[in-house]
């Protein structure tokens, strides 16, 4: 049986080791966490990654524990409504699409894989050594081992494309914003509800979702390169209240609660763009290989569609990786690319340049329900990411093939 060795344990890596299990390969996922990450902020499942969750059987539980969130509110510094619109719009969202928390997908991928997938949680791949017939592993905690395959599934920043391609910066491009997501009081009392309250280059919200007694803060912001350790959460914090300064509404309040946040989560809004995912044994997937950014909204479906094409490439490979990482590149490459192109335009409208850009831009919304052919404008709005979360055909890979044996 092919030992594959999967580093991370958020989306990728689980989505990776169902289809690997279910096609016949035996799968060990690492995970640097202590245990799985339950935090986390809304993320979007859509067109092919929708019908690859279908594919698993798992589409019923995902939509059980979707958000159900209801409208999105935008607010001036005093907190004055300026313009509302359906959380469905303000997600891009259409028919059967869901949101969902990060975390509860993390969650569902986890269970559905445990009882027949080995976790090594509170660990991580500190050197890897490719041999005539494997790869050498060497862990931080764990005795080395040798795996027949290595999967690079542990994120932007991950140390498998480090340790096979080199260097983060050659591969990891800034688009020139920063974000920062927490767990907050949720003082307001929201609904399922989100409240956003747009400044001229920096954007601060708030929402709570279904089931939860929390809320989520988020800022986003635009800046330069800037020079902070992603170890330094202090430091990070005071980045984000110096930026943040000043701003009115819930803002001092929510940066306080930032202190206490047990998830504070800060990063530079950025892409992955590489020539090629694999380096003899070892393959990279979802956002090590090519992460879209979250302002494309399409991070977590190319890690499940991602991951469903490579498991299915190297079932159908008759054991020869070099031809199944080929096969996955091939046949997801287009698929990326046109989510990847979803960031810039999608950015252009989370971080107003202006005052004046804001004030258009709340006009605009006020006035959009009242407008003749409201519906046809609101699908040329969605149709630009049905189209990219649809740019692929997925295959039908069937059973395992005896290579997997």
């Amino acid at each position: 049986m092919t030992n594959i060795l999967i580093s991370g344990g958020g989306v990728a890596g689980p989505a990776l080791a169902f289809w690997l299990r279910r096609h016949g390969f035996n799968p060990t996922v690492v995970e640097r966490a202590p245990a799985l990450r339950t935090g986390g902020y809304k993320i979007d499942v859509r067109g092919a990654a929708l019908e690859v969750v279908d594919r698993m059987g798992l589409r019923e539980e995902v939509a059980r524990n979707g958000t159900d969130m209801r409208i999105a509110r935008f607010v001036d510094a005093t907190g004055r409504q300026l313009a509302t619109m359906s959380a469905q719009l303000f997600g891009g969202r259409e028919g059967d699409d869901v949101e969902i928390m990060r975390g509860d997908l993390a969650r569902i991928l986890h269970d559905a894989t445990k009882d027949d997938v080995e976790y090594l949680f509170d660990d991580s791949v500190t050197a890897l050594e490719e041999t005539a017939d494997g790869v050498r592993v060497t862990f931080e905690n764990g005795p080395p081992r040798t795996f027949d395959l290595v999967v690079g599934a542990d994120g932007l920043h991950s140390t498998v494309r480090a340790l096979a391609f080199g260097a983060e910066s050659s591969y990891v491009h800034d688009l020139g914003h920063y974000i920062s997501i927490c767990t907050v009081p949720n003082h307001l009392d929201l609904d399922r509800t989100e409240v956003m309250h747009p400044a001229p280059g920096r954007s601060a919200g708030m929402y709570a979702t279904a089931r939860t007694a929390d809320a989520k803060a988020m800022f986003l912001f635009a800046a330069p390169p800037l020079p902070y350790d992603r170890r330094d959460l202090a430091g990070q914090r005071r980045l984000l209240a110096e930026v943040f300064a000043g701003q009115g509404w819930e803002v001092p309040r929510l940066l306080d609660a930032t202190a206490e946040a047990p998830d504070f989560y800060f990063d530079s809004i950025s892409q992955v763009h590489m020539d090629r995912w694999s380096s003899g044994r070892v393959v990279l997937v979802g956002d090590a290989a090519y992460g879209p950014s979250p302002a494309s909204g399409q991070g977590t479906s190319l890690a499940l569609v991602g991951a469903y094409v490579l498991a299915g490439s190297l079932a159908a490979s008759g054991g020869d990786h070099r031809a199944a990482f080929a096969a996955y590149e091939d046949d997801l490459r287009h698929f990326v690319q046109e989510n990847q192109k979803l960031a810039a335009a999608n950015l252009k409208g989370m971080v107003l340049k202006s005052a004046a850009q804001i004030r258009f831009q709340m006009f605009l919304l006020r006035l959009m329900p009242h407008l003749p052919g409201r519906n046809g404008m609101i699908r040329r709005v969605t149709e630009p990411i049905r189209k990219a979360a649809t740019a692929i055909t997925l295959k039908d890979y069937g059973r395992a093939s005896s290579s997997a044996s």
